[in-house]
């Protein structure tokens, strides 16, 4: 991690910070025995009561638990109170949540090494964590009363708050804070068995913001209004990679309420008194581009090219190169038998959040706040101290609800939070910005899903089984731009084809992806490589069951015991037993069946399916789901219903078209979701599992696809090789 540092910057007379500044920005770290928590967390504020950075238990016995992790809609926050309670036997009715000032030394996420929600992480690596926070406080609080009433500890329980012995005494958190939080906390707490939890695993786990996001009250950063705060909006290029040639703001400047006009790295800032006046000042603009490096290439384009390129035609991009992925064997000697083969394309995809971008900044001399929902606040911290100047720590994030994410708000440059602080700070003198991007903005000037092409070829033994598996995968990578060196192949375009339990189970496979450099930012998207994978991987395996004569269902479980797959064997099967497989469908029904494995948790679903007027109608979604041990049965269920939905949505409608290098969708009339007539029933059923919290936030996304595109092979025979289902 060590980085050189640039002769030419001792030179310049940098000084001593900007020198911690720089090595930073770049991963290096100069201190000695100083890791990069350490290092980026130089400057912040760490001032904790007496219970810790996780806990904490106000006058009135009141506990909040602080959460590290952002709340964007997906519920975290319900889950992560609920681990810490339960150790602590707080009273749930009570119990507040409280978001996590942005320090990486104290929050970082332990799978991610920075601060950071993503990848379906937050509750799986806090799980530890917050339970030796919670069993910590509680012990505290036992000793103290051990201590007041010269009694046993062990004799001493805690439930809901309050802290009893047999004999009769008791107190609760309010009365025994005092004593309490003088109580030094045990290095190595003692932690429930999971069979004696009271908390965790029911349905009184349900989410701490409902109620303020039903009344209003909660607050993101569109309803963030300070003394004095201007607002702006950007004028991005129409292709991406272009640049601004020239611009003239006369027009824009008479606008009323528009009080500045001026460029920025990323395209001209119109800086206004209140939205509207920024809105017909952008529009008043005249920009002339520079397009020179722009990237002009459009969907059709790309996808022919990289369709020769998986079937070896032309020429490779310079320092391009097929990487392994997955390889045993020599397909060329492989045994002979009947020959599958297939192709895939998948469209780019948008976010689509339901709050586009937006952020607040205040940046002063030896001052600079954001306030904003904040994905990633190490990233955005790293990224304003470069434009800014100040150490990393020292930057301080008040993170916000945010309506959305899958992704979006996560991404190396932190876009819209860095043209947020370019703008604040030309304004300068500490006064408030906000940054506010429109829908349009977002779809045409964002990041998304990047647009994949795979190609498949099987060899089928005597029995019907894939004996060997060749896979050419051609994507974009998701990690260009980022400050982590990155060696050989970037796993998060490949995830959920590597590992995948039927490769385990053929003898020779020949994996290889292709990532070439296309203009056109793409990032992850939510449940990332696997939303591509899972749909190749699944609707190949029906075709070569349906090519075997034999069930689907059936053909898959023969292929998990070969690979040793149970936990996708388990959820297959419960799955089956709850949809009533063994059974007729619902009469003018067909069934589908699909089964994935991402973010360590395993998701079945069998759905049924009709056609209307040619087009897939999904009705009744069987879903289950193996993912450790449930802490919010209700809100996994909400996630396998979102995700489903979401999943659904982009697989029947979502698509990004580019013509001559620019995005012609720009909000929802032209970038069609699923709507809520068209939303199915979604069951779902969690398989008991002694196991660790993993990630539920994803999973649910990326096997509806396919498993509609199986009911729909079983209705008519017809695959589906191409995506979205229901063409434009």
């Amino acid at each position: 991690m060590n980085a050189p540092v640039n002769p030419e910057t001792l030179k310049s007379g940098a000084t001593r910070r900007d020198l911690v500044v720089g090595t930073a920005l770049v991963g290096g770290a100069l201190l000695v025995g100083c890791s990069p928590g350490d290092l980026l967390s130089i400057g912040a504020k760490m001032d904790f009561g007496a219970f810790g950075p996780f806990i904490k238990i106000g006058a009135d016995g009141v506990v909040t638990v602080v959460s590290k992790h952002i709340e964007f809609g997906q519920g975290n926050h319900a889950g992560l109170a609920a681990i810490a309670a339960e150790e602590l036997d707080a009273d749930w009715s009570t119990l507040k949540v409280e978001q996590a000032p942005a320090i990486a030394k104290v929050y970082a996420n332990l799978k991610m090494g920075v601060q950071g929600t993503g990848g379906s992480s937050a509750i799986a690596n806090s799980w530890t964590q917050l339970r030796q926070a919670g069993a910590s406080a509680r012990a505290m609080f036992v000793e103290a009363a051990s201590n007041s009433w010269n009694l046993p500890a062990g004799e001493i329980t805690v439930k809901n708050g309050v802290v009893s012995h047999p004999s009769g005494k008791s107190a609760t958190f309010a009365e025994l804070l005092p004593a309490a939080a003088k109580v030094t906390p045990p290095k190595t707490p003692t932690l429930k068995d999971p069979k004696t939890f009271t908390l965790i695993g029911t349905d009184r786990v349900r989410r701490k913001d409902a109620q303020a996001k039903s009344d209003g009250t909660a607050r993101f950063t569109q309803d963030v209004h300070l003394p004095n705060m201007l607002t702006a909006m950007v004028a991005h290029a129409p292709r991406f990679g272009a640049t601004v040639a020239s611009f003239d703001a006369t027009a824009a400047k008479q606008v009323p309420g528009v009080v500045d006009v001026f460029q920025i790295p990323s395209g001209v800032a119109v800086v206004a008194d209140n939205t509207y006046a920024a809105k017909l000042g952008r529009e008043a603009l005249k920009v002339t581009w520079d397009e020179t490096k722009a990237e002009k290439r459009g969907s059709k384009e790309l996808t022919a090219a990289y369709t020769g390129w998986a079937a070896g035609k032309g020429a490779l991009p310079e320092k391009t190169v097929w990487q392994g992925f997955e390889t045993k064997g020599d397909f060329a000697k492989a045994p002979k038998g009947e020959l599958f083969e297939a192709t895939y394309d998948f469209p780019f995809l948008a976010h689509a959040t339901m709050e586009p971008m937006n952020c607040v900044a205040e940046i002063s001399a030896g001052k600079a706040k954001l306030t904003f929902g904040s994905q990633i606040p190490t990233v955005d911290q790293l990224n304003t101290a470069k434009i800014v100047g100040m150490l990393p720590g020292a930057v301080e994030i008040e993170t916000l609800f945010a309506g959305g994410s899958f992704g979006r708000r996560a991404n190396f440059q932190s876009d819209y939070t860095s043209e947020c602080v370019q703008i604040a700070k030309h304004v300068g003198k500490g006064r408030p910005v906000k940054l506010v991007w429109t829908r349009e903005d977002d779809m045409t000037a964002g990041y998304f899903r990047p647009l994949t092409h795979h190609n498949v070829k099987v060899v089928i033994g005597a029995d019907g089984y894939p004996v060997a598996w060749r896979h050419r995968i051609v994507t974009q990578t998701l990690m260009k731009g980022s400050p982590i060196p990155t060696k050989g192949l970037d796993e998060t375009t490949v995830e959920g084809a590597k590992g995948s339990p039927y490769l385990k189970a053929i003898p020779i496979v020949d994996g290889q992806a292709l990532l070439p450099d296309v203009g056109v930012p793409v990032l992850w998207w939510r449940s990332v490589g696997a939303t591509h994978t899972a749909f190749v991987m699944e609707h190949t395996i029906d075709q070569l069951a349906r090519k075997a004569g034999k069930d689907p269902v059936a053909y898959r479980l023969a292929m998990y015991e070969k690979a040793g797959a149970t936990r996708h064997a388990a959820v297959l099967k419960l799955a089956v037993e709850k949809a009533g497989y063994d059974k007729p469908a619902t009469a003018g029904w067909t069934r589908g069946v699909a089964v994935h494995e991402c973010f360590d948790t395993v998701v079945a679903q069998i759905v049924e399916v009709k056609l209307v007027d040619g087009a897939p109608k999904v009705g009744r979604v069987v879903t289950a789901v193996d993912c450790g041990v449930a802490i919010s049965p209700d809100q996994i269920a909400s996630q396998m219903e979102g995700g489903t939905c979401y999943g659904l949505s982009a697989a029947m409608f979502g698509q990004i078209t580019l013509n001559n290098g620019a995005v012609e969708q720009t909000n929802f009339d032209t970038y069609r979701v699923l709507r809520n007539s068209e939303a199915p029933h979604v069951e779902t059923y969690i398989l008991p599992s002694a196991e660790a919290p993993s990630g539920i936030g994803e999973p649910g996304v990326p096997v509806i696809g396919p498993a509609v595109a199986n009911a729909i092979l079983a209705i008519n025979g017809k695959a589906t090789n191409s995506l979205p289902i229901v063409k434009a």
